[in-house]
């Protein structure tokens, strides 16, 4: 083999190499599964687990939010899929919702799942079409999360008492 084949597959091996650990540092991903996700979404080969899918969508219309959440994370074990990651956001939502308070760790949660969401969506909006939800779009759950996690007069509003959950 000549040289300047050798050197060629060695700088395109070096490049490579340069490029995963570049990627690693950006997307800093905290499992193994997570990295082949990613690698796959980066590529367009990722899927959800469509079965799992149904099945937390099953437990979150039936109101047992973690294990809807525990199933979601089987679906999408790498939290690259927008949609999932949007149901992850809103039952943290609706678990921690409270006429009288926000449970502030839930809703600290539910708003990293949904940064997730809207960072994995194309362009950076996420609208889910489910008649069920009352807020459809990343950003609206955004809103309401960012709004339960500040403090504020209005917290000691008595007609706060007579609010809906979403």
């Amino acid at each position: 083999m000549p040289d300047a084949t050798v050197r060629a597959m060695g700088l395109v091996i070096a490049l490579t190499y340069a490029s995963f650990i570049g990627w690693l540092y950006m997307r800093q991903p905290q499992s193994a599964a997570e990295v082949a996700g990613g690698l796959s979404a980066s590529i367009g080969s990722y899927r959800i687990d469509s079965q799992a899918f149904e099945d937390g969508l099953g437990f979150f219309r039936r109101g047992e939010f973690a294990a809807a959440r525990s199933a979601f994370a089987r679906a999408d074990p790498a939290q690259q899929d927008p949609r999932t990651q949007f149901y992850v956001a809103y039952s943290f939502y609706r678990q921690g919702w409270g006429r009288l308070y926000q449970d502030d760790a839930l809703f600290a949660q539910g708003l990293e799942a949904v940064n997730r969401a809207i960072a994995r969506a194309p362009g950076g909006r996420i609208v889910v079409d489910d008649a069920d939800l009352q807020m459809r779009s990343g950003d609206e759950l955004k809103a309401e999360l960012e709004g339960g996690l500040r403090r504020d007069a209005s917290d000691f509003n008595p007609a706060r008492l007579l609010r809906s959950r979403k």
